[in-house]
């Protein structure tokens, strides 16, 4: 891989605060690395990105930022009931510039507690990507989600991905995504993740959850299911991405989870740094 890393988001205004705190997170870990961040948007201010901007430039990183036309979108005329954002990162490949091979997407719902160069490093074999599934301790809802979108593969989370993006250039395309939202529409729960599974599951490579991509609610769940190893101390030396997936998010006051006073912490020194 090049030497530099490339993180992408994509995001709308009401996520710019926990943008920050992931980035900062990935930036603690990450101090001697050359690293690159992409934002894909449709109408983030030019004030709120120029502040993005600012604290990235001071982690010493580069930064750009694209903002989507409307006649983007001219051919997915269902997008009014779904996130534009979602269709920003299936069809990434479509936007970033061709030089760009490669990028990890991030969730903004994320802590970095380790480091992702092993992951940046991840070996594809030829797969669209690699994701994280969340199978719990009794895997219950592969099956159903199996059923609910006539798959027959584990169903892979989306928060986290590692992209060849010029297999998805290849592969991704928006008149595919059109014909599941339209075909499938009553089953879809997780827009994204759902299109991603039904379209792409069979070209997606599976990495551990548990170092990179730990969904912070399940603790016990992961516990039990390593037996006891996958304690605290643990993760902390293994796990690489904490996850904060559902609600509460771990900013908002009725948080209260295992993870929430390590998310704060995060937070307090970037209003620090």
């Amino acid at each position: 891989m090049k030497n530099e890393i490339e993180i992408l988001v994509t995001i709308d205004e009401n996520y710019i605060q926990p943008l920050k705190v992931m980035l900062y997170s990935l930036y603690v870990h990450h101090r001697r690395e050359n690293v690159k961040i992409w934002l894909i948007h449709e109408k983030i201010s030019t004030k709120k990105i120029a502040t993005l901007n600012k604290l990235i430039t001071k982690f010493g990183w580069s930064f750009e930022a694209i903002k989507m036309k409307d006649d983007f979108f001219e051919e997915a005329p269902t997008v009014e009931r779904y996130p534009k954002e979602m269709y920003f990162r299936l069809l990434c490949g479509n936007i970033l510039p061709e030089h760009v091979k490669r990028v990890i997407y991030l969730d903004p719902d994320i802590l970095v507690i380790n480091s992702l160069l092993p992951l940046w490093n991840v070996e594809l074999e030829g797969n669209l990507l690699a994701a994280a599934t969340h199978t719990g301790v009794t895997n219950i809802t592969t099956g159903i989600n199996n059923i609910r979108l006539n798959t027959d593969h584990h169903y892979y989370n989306s928060g986290v991905m590692v992209i060849d993006l010029d297999e998805a250039r290849e592969r991704v395309n928006i008149q595919d995504i059109q014909e599941t939202i339209e075909k499938y529409a009553s089953y879809l729960l997780l827009p994204d993740q759902d299109v991603l599974n039904h379209l792409y599951g069979h070209y997606i490579k599976e990495i551990p959850d548990e170092i990179w991509n730990y969904d912070a609610r399940k603790y016990l769940s992961y516990l039990t299911k390593s037996v006891g190893k996958y304690d605290l101390h643990w993760l902390m030396e293994h796990t690489a991405i904490l996850h904060f997936c559902g609600k509460p998010k771990p900013w908002q006051i009725k948080s209260d989870t295992k993870f929430t006073a390590l998310y704060l912490d995060y937070a307090h020194r970037l209003e620090h740094f």
